[in-house]
């Protein structure tokens, strides 16, 4: 999937109001993911991306400075999302549900079921409810 097609995705499935937005989503998102699972698997995932969407999984040390495999929530990693994206929780929420959904789609080779398994039951929710799907955050 080329940089133009993966962010014109966000932009519309998630109702972004410009590119803009949907560039900070993406990139809020994909920071975030890249510090809550693996090194090596953030490099697998971010090798099937454009390279500009891959840096993002690539860049760890924002917020804590330890850089991956942290072990964070649902509602640390909304929250993480949310203030690098600007945006409120409710927001965050479904920015976030977008951008996976756009990323498994972007992948192959069965990447994000590593990723999904990477990640606790209740951060899975982001890669399982999709833009359309229900989800209850804690």
């Amino acid at each position: 999937m080329q940089h133009d097609t993966f962010i014109g995705q966000v932009q519309a499935r998630a109702k972004l109001p410009s590119r803009g937005a949907a560039e900070a989503v993406t990139r809020a998102t994909l920071e975030t993911l890249g510090e809550r699972i693996p090194e090596r698997l953030a490099e697998h995932v971010a090798a099937q991306l454009p390279r500009e969407i891959g840096e993002h999984l690539r860049r760890t040390e924002v917020f804590s400075g330890t850089g991956t495999g942290e072990r964070f929530d649902l509602d640390e990693f909304l929250e993480r999302v949310g203030a690098r994206a600007g945006l409120e929780k409710p927001r965050a929420v479904y920015s976030s549900r977008v951008v996976m959904e756009v990323l498994r789609e972007a992948t192959q080779g069965g990447q994000m079921d590593k990723v999904r398994h990477a990640l606790p039951p209740q951060l899975r929710e982001l890669l399982d409810s999709g833009s359309t799907g229900e989800m209850h955050p804690a």
